[in-house]
């Protein structure tokens, strides 16, 4: 009975303490000003990480990593050229939302044979996945600011 009350008196200690010095504010609240471009919950910029999902949505995920900043992706074919393949790793590299901060490696492949083989992958296609993600991370942060 004796550790019941002085855990019930510790408590009731810790709680006046909370309320007294919740009142020790001065009376005005700060509000953090961030700005649009730097937002972020998470341990990349939140924009171009939404950006990247939602580009990538149509391809299995393997792997995503919002505090390091990495997606995988699964092998996907597309249904109108199934003998032909691509996976895609997506880093984000900064918090901030920038044109380097986010970089796309592919890789391809194509079935020969009943086998599947690696094949280049065209830099325009990397260059073009980067573009869509930074622009539709553009038009998230310009929405959001509205």
């Amino acid at each position: 009975m004796r550790s019941f009350a002085r855990i019930a008196a510790t408590t009731t200690f810790v709680a006046a303490m909370a309320i007294s010095l919740s009142a020790c504010g001065g009376g005005k609240e700060r509000v953090a000003q961030i700005a649009p471009g730097t937002i972020k919950q998470i341990g990349v910029n939140s924009y171009l990480w939404r950006a990247a999902l939602d580009t990538l949505s149509f391809m299995p995920l393997v792997q995503s990593d919002s505090n390091g900043g990495v997606i995988v992706t699964d092998w996907y074919a597309n249904p109108a050229s199934p003998a032909d393949r691509m996976k895609l790793t997506v880093t984000i590299l900064d918090q901030d939302l920038r044109a380097d901060a986010v970089r796309v490696a592919a890789l391809r492949q194509v079935q020969q044979n009943g086998q599947w083989v690696d094949a280049p992958v065209q830099a325009a296609t990397v260059q073009k996945l980067e573009d869509i993600i930074l622009t539709k991370a553009r038009d998230l942060r310009r929405t959001s600011a509205q």
